[in-house]
């Protein structure tokens, strides 16, 4: 078991960084084809492991230079049975996938991490369908077993934890936290958002976060928002409550676009990276309690470099303790 299993370091006021928008960096800076944009295709061979290894000591350099921790997501946002299939996976074929990813990770942190740079694993999982349209909805019952063999895979490998993200409506990610929940491992759930700052689903942030609390008993260990550019959550951050506090992640896009101009568009938004970085710090006043931090579409390490010393002032040095 992961030394982390139990106790996940971000979980206090530290600052952890992760990394960007992983396909979107292989897909317009690597030049390479990414079907389906699942990344995990690229584990198959000794070149894919490369570029993927290559990217994820990137980020690792970038923390440790900043004495930040660091979570590292498996690159498996897609290796799951649906999107797997179209790519020619069965069952086993993916859980070898996702054993890979874990595998790959462990050896960057054996490589990686320092006294001043704890790295937490996370087993990376997507929506079942289009991340950005809550289309063939789930029950809770449904999503959880329809999630719960790649989180029994990750929970066999040296994981500290699984996450879930592009969330677009509670019944999955209810799911994703139950299947967890059975597995034994933490798990953080992270939503996304259209521009007017709802999920897909028209489910407000703070309602997602609350139904799934109550489903759950409370078992998902933080929040997160993915795929929203942060100026897309100003009618989130008007809401009060002691929900804010549940979130403690944010990788937004570079790009102000909607979700479906991001779907149509053939170029990439790239933002500007200390722009971005400072609306991260601005977003701290709002989530007093965000301490893991990294990008999403359209952003690389020049964005989470920024973004990591947009947000240090003030933050504790992370503890391996």
């Amino acid at each position: 078991m992961s030394k982390y299993r139990n106790r996940l370091p971000q979980l206090g006021d530290t600052l952890f960084l992760t990394d960007g928008g992983l396909e979107t960096t292989l897909v317009f800076h690597e030049g390479l084809a990414l079907p389906h944009f699942a990344a995990f295709d690229l584990l198959k061979n000794a070149q894919g492991v490369r570029v993927l290894r290559e990217y994820f000591e990137r980020y690792a350099r970038i923390a440790r230079e900043q004495g930040a921790g660091l979570v590292l997501e498996t690159p498996t946002w897609r290796a799951n049975r649906d999107w797997g299939a179209r790519l020619g996976y069965d069952g086993a074929a993916l859980a070898d996938a996702n054993r890979s990813a874990v595998g790959l990770l462990l050896e960057v942190r054996s490589a990686f991490e320092r006294g001043g740079t704890p790295i937490v694993i996370s087993g990376n999982l997507g929506p079942r369908g289009d991340g950005y349209v809550p289309g063939a909805l789930m029950s809770a019952a449904q999503a959880r077993d329809y999630h719960a063999a790649q989180i029994e895979t990750f929970a066999q490998t040296d994981a500290d934890m699984v996450a879930a993200f592009t969330m677009n409506y509670p019944e999955e990610a209810i799911g994703v936290a139950l299947a967890a929940r059975s597995a034994g491992m933490p798990v953080a759930l992270s939503f996304t958002a259209e521009t007017d700052g709802r999920l897909p689903s028209g489910a407000s942030l703070e309602d997602a976060i609350a139904r799934t609390d109550e489903a759950t008993g409370g078992y998902p260990a933080y929040y997160m928002i993915n795929c929203a550019h942060p100026e897309h959550l100003a009618s989130v951050t008007a809401q009060e409550g002691g929900w804010r506090d549940r979130v403690r992640g944010l990788r937004a896009n570079a790009s102000r676009r909607s979700h479906a101009e991001l779907d149509e568009s053939s170029s990439l938004d790239e933002g500007d990276p200390a722009e971005l970085g400072a609306q991260y710090r601005e977003l701290r006043r709002s989530f007093s309690r965000l301490s893991v931090v990294g990008g999403c579409c359209g952003t690389d390490h020049r964005h989470v470099e920024k973004i990591g010393r947009a947000m240090a002032a003030g933050a504790t040095a992370p503890s391996m303790a």
